[in-house]
């Protein structure tokens, strides 16, 4: 039986990526944890572990040899944040946050081929619910901090680990976290960026967050006064509501570029089809090109890169078979381009739903817009030359995200992020969220030289 440094160093060999430092304590430790944290049921409700995930992460760091009064593990409703404190040499410089989240999706056992909480390394991959999003990240990143602590590094700015417990629900340690950790000079959001594998297993590109759209919940509402079937008006709630749904569903926001977006267009154009390649170059360079928006647009990978989007979501309306609708609703969910107020979007909403008997509310919950992190040279550079180290030859470029994550928070404070998850997928092996999540097991070896690259350019 293969030990874990053994399959590591088998696996990597066969993918053909750079050599690494193979078996090597950090790996295996990396692995372990993230074997242990997926094990955990840390969703959200009845049966919560996220407070067992954290003070397992205690536990192991305070055997590494970190202060035990400088990790904290706080409860939190039904779950817990976790934060821990490597002082550094200068306690006047600004503290480098490392972020991420302990929770998960809810993964129902009967509807996988394996069971979500158990992890299995089979046939090259990690399976399990987090082995994406985002368990392993995290057990890489404690991995080596603690190898980092034991070779004897000193950081000069303190180097903070703020793991949250509900980002993917109601955000409400996100929040907490990112209001204590006020004044950082940045946080690096293992949750975030990474990189894309060919369907060959060769890498093709990598991307640094450095946005992400605004999530939004508008409800749209018409109510009628009701009456027999028998003897239908024109004022219907349902129909009026269609109507404007209708209306909504045809609109386009105005295009939008950013530096960020500039960016990502220009480095994944080689690498698409001739005609999206075209596009994205085009609408780099004029966001106003209808000819390059029509082909982005029809694109569901990319038409969320080039601005604002909103769609309806949920519908519901009337109350017996034999009665005119009394009310009508339903949901649009949008995701705004960075710099862009939900205000705004929805004023401009109702100017497309051009009737008065519609009315919009803002239900929105766990949000908070913000603008892109500017693209620091220091960060891109540390960044670039591990990615260059493990990834020999890979173009790098930033990127923004369509959804939500904790960067969100930390954006808010004023303190910029970054997603720098050094994992690389293929595109088929995209399951976070989904049924049968699995990553590369590859990655380890690789990921823990690149965050050790990253983390010690950063807080030296």
């Amino acid at each position: 039986m293969k030990t874990v440094g053994m399959l590591a160093a088998v696996l990597l060999a066969a993918s053909g990526a750079q050599a690494a430092p193979a078996g090597g304590a950090a790996d295996a430790q990396a692995i372990e944890i993230a074997k242990k944290l997926i094990s955990l049921r840390t969703v959200r409700g009845a049966g919560n572990q996220t407070p067992a995930a954290a003070a397992y992460l205690k536990q192991q760091m305070v055997a590494a040899g970190f202060a035990a009064g400088d990790i904290t593990v706080e409860p939190v409703d039904d779950t817990a944040l976790f934060m821990a404190r490597w002082r550094g040499s200068d306690a006047k410089a600004p503290a480098l946050v490392i972020s991420g989240h302990m929770d998960v999706v809810e993964a129902k056992p009967a509807d996988w081929q394996r069971d979500p909480f158990t992890p299995v390394i089979e046939n090259g991959y990690l399976f399990g619910r987090g082995a994406t999003d985002m368990k392993l990240d995290m057990a890489l990143v404690v991995a080596t901090l603690i190898d980092m602590k034991r070779a004897g590094y000193t950081p000069r700015r303190d180097i903070v680990l703020a793991f949250s417990g509900d980002e993917e629900t109601v955000m409400k340690t996100s929040s907490i976290l990112a209001e204590r950790l006020k004044g950082a000079e940045m946080a690096l959001n293992v949750d975030g960026g990474g990189g894309l594998l060919g369907e060959d297993g060769r890498p093709q590109y990598f991307t640094v967050g450095a946005a992400e759209k605004t999530y939004a919940d508008f409800q749209l509402e018409v109510t009628n006064a009701g009456g027999h079937s028998s003897a239908p008006r024109r004022d219907n709630a349902i129909n009026q509501l269609a109507a404007a749904l209708a209306r909504i569903g045809g609109y386009r926001f105005t295009p939008q570029l950013s530096p960020i977006t500039k960016g990502y267009f220009e480095g994944i154009a080689a690498r698409q089809t001739p005609e999206l390649g075209k596009a994205m170059r085009a609408f780099a360079v004029n966001p106003a090109d209808k000819a390059a928006i029509e082909t982005l647009a029809a694109s569901p990978a990319y038409v969320g890169q080039i601005g604002t989007t909103c769609v309806t979501t949920t519908i519901s309306g009337g109350h017996a078979l034999n009665a005119l609708p009394q009310r009508a609703t339903a949901n649009i969910n949008c995701r705004i381009f960075p710099g862009v107020k939900p205000a705004a979007v929805m004023a401009e909403l109702q100017r497309v739903a051009a009737d008065p008997a519609v009315k919009f509310s803002d239900v929105t919950e766990g949000s908070n817009p913000t603008d892109a992190s500017p693209l620091r040279p220091d960060v891109m550079t540390a960044v670039k030359k591990a990615i260059g180290a493990v990834r020999p030859g890979v173009p790098m470029f930033p990127s923004m995200s369509a959804g939500a994550s904790d960067s969100m928070w930390f954006r808010s404070v004023g303190i910029p992020s970054y997603g720098i998850s050094p994992l690389f997928l293929k595109e088929s092996d995209e399951f976070a969220h989904g049924l049968n999540e699995r990553t590369p097991i590859d990655n380890v070896p690789l990921g823990v030289r690149y965050y050790r690259s990253v983390l010690t350019d950063l807080s030296k």
